[in-house]
C-alpha cells in the first residue's frame, strides 16, 4: 500500500498537505541542511564524522550538518539538504522503495532510513515510544 501510495500521479492543490501526512500519518520531524561553516554549538558524532548543530533550539526543526573528510555518510546527504518525517512503522515506510544504507540506529531508541524521492534525499525516522517522552 505505502510503496503503491508513493508512486501515484496525484496532484496535490496548494492549500493540501502532502499525500504522506494526510494518507499514511507521516510527521514532518525536521529540515537537515549540509554546511561548511562551523555553527554555534555543534554535537560532535563521531561514529559519522560529522557535526550537527541547532535542531535542538530551531522553532522550525531546522538541523545543519557539517562533515569531516572520510565521512561514511552518502554523499547525496552530504550535498542535498533532506526533510525529515516521523513515522510509524519505518519497515512498512520503506515496503518497496530502495534505502540508502537501509536502516539504521543513530542512537538508542532511533531507527531511521534514507530514500530518494525524484534526487531529494528523505529521511523517515521511527522512535520507540517506549522511551519517548513527549
Amino acid at each position: 500500500m505505502t510503496n503503491k501510495l508513493l508512486k501515484a500521479k496525484v496532484t496535490r492543490k496548494d492549500h493540501e498537505q502532502p499525500l504522506v501526512s494526510v494518507k499514511l500519518g507521516w510527521r514532518y520531524h525536521h529540515l537537515g541542511i549540509p554546511t561548511t561553516e562551523k555553527k554555534e554549538n555543534e554535537v560532535y558524532l563521531k561514529e559519522y564524522r560529522m557535526y550537527v548543530s541547532g535542531f535542538s533550539r530551531s522553532p522550525f526543526g531546522i538541523e545543519w550538518m557539517r562533515f569531516e573528510p572520510g565521512s561514511p555518510i552518502s554523499k547525496i546527504i552530504q550535498q542535498v539538504p533532506h526533510i525529515a518525517f516521523e513515522v510509524p512503522d519505518l519497515e512498512k515506510a520503506i515496503e518497496g522503495l530502495e534505502t540508502l544504507d537501509g536502516i539504521t540506529s543513530p542512537s538508542e531508541g532511533i531507527r531511521v532510513a534514507m530514500i530518494i524521492d525524484n534526487g531529494a534525499p528523505i529521511e523517515l525516522i521511527e522512535f520507540n515510544n517506549q522511551k519517548r517522552t513527549e
